[in-house]
């Protein structure tokens, strides 16, 4: 009987152990977001690529990680989740427009990586066009201060007027407690 009791108290405090750590890495996993716009030119040739530069994004890091209780050398990982492109003008246009279009992430003293894509674009995209993402780990640029995004796009249509595209993207962070 004893042992019984015995087994199932060590069980119950395995169990118990396993949940508490699960609960407490949910404690230091967050997302950051970040919003910009970009300008497709009217007059933009057709099957030609263009390269369209956001003005550098401050990432505000270190305000962010003390907000949510750690620090940039406390970062596990830091992943794109998502990243989606809205067409806010002209009004009732839609990405038939698009063949392609790449995302890439600049940040000073690291090389550029390529951080999502689209392709073969269909006719029917409507005006928020989600992109596949990069799976690899962006620490070592969310960490910097700021970054830019460089979208490379090839268009199928001629454009008779500017094509203003909004970029959001999500990261998940991951980092260990403070002090540990």
């Amino acid at each position: 009987m004893k042992q019984k009791v015995l087994i199932i108290c060590s069980l119950m405090l395995v169990l118990f152990t396993f949940n508490s750590c699960k609960t407490i890495d949910k404690l230091t996993q967050f997302n950051m977001s970040f919003n910009q716009t970009v300008v497709i030119p009217s007059s933009t040739g057709i099957s030609l690529p263009i390269d369209l530069i956001t003005p550098d994004i401050e990432t505000n890091a270190e305000s962010t990680f003390e907000i949510n209780d750690t620090r940039k050398d406390l970062i596990e990982e830091i992943r794109l989740t998502s990243l989606t492109l809205t067409l806010s003008a002209p009004v009732n246009a839609d990405f038939s427009f698009l063949e392609s279009i790449r995302v890439f992430m600049n940040a000073p003293d690291l090389p550029e990586v390529e951080i999502a894509w689209a392709n073969d674009i269909p006719d029917n995209s409507g005006d928020v066009l989600t992109l596949n993402v990069s799976g690899a780990d962006f620490q070592e640029y969310i960490k910097k201060d700021q970054f830019s995004l460089r979208c490379n796009s090839v268009t199928d249509e001629l454009l008779t007027s500017d094509h203003q595209i909004e970029i959001a993207s999500t990261f998940f962070i991951d980092a260990r407690i403070l002090g540990q």
